[in-house]
């Protein structure tokens, strides 16, 4: 565990916790304090990962909320989110948060696999990446804790046969991707629609313009999205640029002392701030999807 004299001090505290009963507490230290930048990539990346599969895309494309409103439609995603991980699910913003994730879907003919897919996606696809590229592993509390969050969330969104275990609904999540990948222009509309996203993005992570996006997805959602390969050059200023933010992390910055989220959510399609009970509402003046 060598790497700045404060580095582990939160990961020792997590691990003092139980992550059957503190599964938010440990949930917004690792993604408010311990991976604060890996988390929203994560995020990203979960959300492009849904355009793989045809029914999602089909729906995704078919409402013109992502191709048309896209700021406000990734805003509105975010907000939900980060209310859930700031305040978790039984704070009054939780409840609210939860109750308008039931209020957006409910108008959409949504089957429960593709539910517990998109759910999946925010417990595998964020952690592969920071196990991937994080400054360091999660431990066995985080992924637990990670999983007890958004089977908590799945369960008050009434999704049906949540795996019960991190292992049985990864298994099961990687059987779904194999069997329903595939490549449709509803995908493409979605990747070429949301690509500019990751210009929010801290700067150091995108010196390389949209090019990083195609070095940023794997090989199965590249296909199913119309990507391109990306060349070597590419791949390798990525990799590099990741390690060394990895090795910074460890052994040379300190840990953060505040929440990424001390200052308040900003969104930038909400400059006026936001009334939470509305967020993913349709925007005045514009017809419903």
């Amino acid at each position: 565990m060598a790497g700045h004299g404060r580095r582990f001090q939160r990961l020792r505290q997590i691990q003092r916790l139980d992550p059957d009963r503190d599964y938010h507490e440990i949930y917004r230290t690792t993604a408010l304090y311990e991976f604060p930048v890996d988390v929203r990539i994560g995020l990203l990346l979960a959300f492009w990962r849904t355009f793989a599969v045809p029914s999602i895309a089909e729906l995704l494309a078919g409402t013109g909320q992502t191709t048309n409103r896209t700021a406000r439609r990734a805003d509105d995603t975010g907000i939900l989110m980060y209310e859930l991980i700031d305040h978790g699910l039984d704070h009054p913003r939780g409840r609210t948060a939860t109750r308008r994730l039931n209020q957006i879907h409910r108008r959409f003919a949504i089957g429960n696999d593709d539910y517990r897919y998109v759910l999946g996606t925010f417990v595998f696809v964020g952690s592969r990446w920071i196990e991937a590229h994080g400054w360091r592993p999660l431990c066995c509390h985080e992924r637990q804790a990670i999983f007890n969050f958004y089977a908590e969330l799945g369960r008050r969104m009434n999704i049906a046969d949540i795996p019960p275990t991190w292992t049985g609904y990864e298994a099961w999540f990687d059987r779904f991707e194999a069997a329903r990948f595939a490549r449709t222009d509803a995908a493409r509309e979605l990747m070429a629609a949301t690509k500019g996203l990751l210009a929010d993005l801290p700067r150091p992570l995108v010196p390389l313009g949209s090019r990083l996006v195609d070095a940023l997805v794997d090989p199965s959602l590249r296909a199913a999205t119309g990507l391109a390969t990306p060349s070597w050059p590419v791949r390798a200023g990525l990799d590099t640029a990741l390690r060394i933010r990895a090795l910074m992390l460890r052994h040379v910055l300190p840990p953060r002392r505040d929440s990424s989220l001390a200052g308040g959510l900003r969104p930038r399609t909400y400059p006026d701030g936001y009334d939470l009970a509305t967020v993913g509402g349709v925007e005045p003046g514009r017809p419903h999807p």
